[in-house]
């Protein structure tokens, strides 16, 4: 079982499928729950494990989970086996996409990026294929991506400058620990860490080196050493991070404008979501302002991280965070506005699922669950009935935005399909599915 475990994250993706068809075979999987997690990244953007979307799927339907969704940054290449997997798995799922992007309107703020003025995290969630080559949508992701290459390579050089005799090289030293070549600050940390393990022949050697590049004390950077994760975050805070030796601060033309990619997201007819961080910047001191700000742009839905906002050992801070969380879910829900979560699983170690009995974060478990059904049913229904969340169908057919959620949330409430069903959906032609998942939706069963 291990080693088709290991296989489910393989880059070769035929070996993943075998894989995920001998667990999905051999497993016995729980009862299912009503927690969720919606904001998963894979090894297409970077996982903490290096879990492919076949070993999310797998490892979310293990653990009971009422739903999931893949978020990678940048690209949608998990889209289609994270379909397939959670098919096969019966597990109710979605796809979004994560960037960074400037927000003209708070130019001068620092948002959800520290650091960082104008600069704000962004999410598009519901999309159910890759947008036709030659679209304007299609142009956009390939600017998105380029864009990462050229700050990539850029960053990699900056840094260079200080590391001499060692040096990286991006598609030699980064590419290969990535399936399809879209590499993160992640990505080239780890090849940082391992071109001096390597270059210089031992751990010990390497420490010495980092000593002397960062100036720091060698016994400091030993203790940290110990520890291979903490120390590559230790890397990028000196390498990557502000005041690191080779940040370079971001200006409006850095990452692609808000407004484009909101475009790009509705032509996709997928949902554009907001990012919360947890208030603490200029940029979040104002919720209910920044969403009617973003609602006016077409936002459809927003984003938190629960762990941020109340999982911190100081009560003062936890105290301070669970206020503003408190603030910004108030404002969210008087607009009506979805709430997806997740806890990206972008770190080792992270949460595989975020606790929703703590006391801070409780009371908004019916609000959670509906905003992953949401999400489940725009793709429901996108998928087999040709019907989004934001379209002006949708829109006229259920003109206050609650009424639309709690059809959408009824048609994500339903059990993932089994293969019948599946097959019955897919043969539909788009109205007949419409009827057919708003009556199954109407009796909560296919």
């Amino acid at each position: 079982m291990s080693d088709f475990l290991t296989q489910l994250s393989d880059f070769d993706p035929a070996v993943r499928r075998n894989a995920l068809e001998v667990l999905a075979a051999r497993t016995v999987f729980p009862p299912e729950s009503q927690d969720m997690n919606m904001h998963i990244h894979t090894f297409f953007s970077y996982h903490g494990e290096g879990w492919s979307p076949s070993r999310i799927a797998f490892e979310m339907k293990k653990l009971g989970l009422y739903s999931a969704a893949i978020c990678d940054f940048d690209v949608l290449q998990g889209l289609e086996e994270f379909f397939a997997a959670t098919d096969l798995l019966r597990l109710r799922s979605a796809v979004a996409f994560e960037s960074r992007v400037f927000f003209q309107e708070y130019a001068d703020k620092e948002i959800n990026s520290p650091g960082e003025p104008g600069v704000f995290y962004f999410m598009g969630m519901g999309f159910v294929k890759q947008p036709p080559q030659g679209s304007k949508a299609a142009q956009v992701f390939n600017d998105m991506l380029n864009q990462s290459h050229v700050r990539n390579r850029n960053l990699i050089s900056r840094i260079n400058a200080h590391l001499a005799p060692m040096s990286l090289d991006y598609e030699k030293d980064v590419w290969p620990l990535t399936p399809d070549h879209n590499a993160t600050e992640r990505h080239i940390v780890f090849a940082f860490y391992q071109k001096a393990l390597d270059f210089f022949g031992s751990p010990e050697k390497a420490i010495e080196f980092w000593t002397r590049v960062f100036k720091a004390d060698v016994q400091e950077l030993s203790e940290k050493s110990k520890n291979s994760n903490a120390f590559q975050e230790f890397l990028r805070s000196k390498l990557m991070k502000r005041g690191g030796l080779g940040y370079e601060q971001p200006t409006p033309k850095t990452f692609p404008a808000l407004d484009t990619v909101i475009a790009m997201i509705r032509e996709c007819r997928a949902i554009p979501m907001s990012a919360w961080l947890d208030g603490g910047l200029p940029g979040e001191q104002n919720p209910a302002e920044q969403l009617e700000c973003l609602l006016s742009k077409k936002v459809e839905a927003v984003n938190i991280i629960p762990d941020r906002n109340w999982n911190f050992k100081d009560p003062d801070v936890q105290k301070k965070k669970v206020v503003e969380l408190d603030r910004y879910m108030q404002a969210a829900q008087k607009l009506g506005l979805p709430v997806n979560i997740g806890t990206e699983g972008n770190k080792p170690g992270q949460r595989l699922v975020d606790d929703l009995n703590a006391e801070a974060v409780k009371r908004y478990r019916p609000v959670f669950l509906q905003g992953a059904q949401i999400m489940v049913g725009h793709t429901r229904l996108l998928r087999f009935a040709d019907f989004s969340y934001i379209d002006e169908k949708a829109r006229n057919l259920f003109p206050e935005r609650r009424q639309r959620n709690e059809f959408f949330a009824s048609v994500g409430a339903l059990p993932a399909p089994d293969q019948k069903t599946l097959q019955k959906l897919q043969d539909m032609q788009p109205e007949k599915a419409f009827a057919y998942l708003s009556d199954c939706a109407a009796k909560q069963a296919w």
